[in-house]
């Protein structure tokens, strides 16, 4: 920006450089501040650059080594070398243009080579290319290139969403895997449940069969011991007609209502008599032999 006080003097802003010319040839570089000009001798101010950073946006179009078309947004950030100004001023007619299509041709030239997915692990790579080309060529033309940033890359909308779906597909696999494992570990846990339960299942009816094995043969020889002329079978009926009449009474006195069909007579419980003693007659034989 060029602030003009008179036709004799000029005035450069900070963060610019003016470009002075003797009768139309470039003369010299103006830094910021306050300049003295006599147009009667051929000096002017020709123009005034600035040395601030500039930023371009360049979104570029191309297609990928596997077909597909993306839009790449590309940020360029420049600025002019003060010490090269008049090159700046002078070569370049729009240098915005110029960077624009130099990022094109080394975008177009690099991204054929890569597939959707390596342009996404390595897009700084593409950047960097962008970054070494024109600092190459804008260099020449008194301009600094200070970063190259790949902002973003956008496929079309149905690889977007293809691409979604292949996603939550390798996700749903994964998960069926898990769940199928969770399963496979949750039946072997509970098979593991069932077996033991059934081990100590058995060995408590083991341990309760033993109890009342040893319950009714103490019962028998305190009887004999304190009722003379009482045998073991007498005692034995005896107490299997109490415990048959306390089953009837805990089968009525239960609020379920359950029909439940026992033979009754004296016979039948003869017959539970003569089962309970056999069997324990062979536990206590099985114990003499261990």
């Amino acid at each position: 920006m060029v602030n003009t006080f008179c036709i004799f003097c000029a005035c450069v802003d900070q963060a610019s450089i003016g470009v002075v010319e003797k009768w139309g040839r470039f003369y010299k570089l103006a830094h910021p501040g306050l300049h003295f000009f006599n147009p009667f001798t051929g000096f002017l101010l020709a123009g005034v650059l600035s040395t601030r950073i500039s930023s371009l946006d360049v979104k570029i179009e191309t297609k990928t080594k596997d077909n597909v078309f993306v839009q790449l947004i590309c940020s360029i950030q420049y600025r002019v070398v003060k010490a090269n100004a008049d090159d700046a001023f002078y070569e370049l007619q729009n240098p915005r243009e110029q960077i624009q299509a130099y990022v094109f041709d080394v975008v177009r030239a690099h991204v054929p080579k890569m597939t959707l997915d390596e342009l996404f692990e390595q897009k700084s790579d593409v950047g960097h290319a962008v970054l070494e080309e024109l600092e190459k060529v804008m260099g020449a033309y008194g301009y600094s290139i200070e970063q190259i940033l790949m902002v973003d890359i956008i496929p079309d909308a149905s690889v977007r969403k293809a691409m979604n779906e292949i996603n939550a597909a390798q996700r749903l696999q994964l998960a069926s895997v898990y769940k199928g494992e969770a399963e496979k570990i949750l039946m072997v846990k509970r098979a593991e449940a069932e077996a033991e339960a059934k081990y100590l299942g058995g060995l408590g009816v083991a341990r309760q069969r033993q109890a009342i094995t040893e319950g009714l043969r103490e019962n028998i020889v305190n009887f004999s011991d304190r009722v003379s002329g009482t045998s073991a079978k007498e005692v034995m009926d005896l107490i299997m007609v109490t415990q048959y009449f306390d089953t009837i009474k805990d089968l009525g006195n239960s609020s379920k209502n359950t029909t439940v069909f026992i033979p009754h007579g004296p016979g039948h419980v003869r017959d539970i008599g003569d089962q309970i003693r056999n069997g324990v007659m062979e536990a206590a034989s099985v114990q003499t032999n261990l």
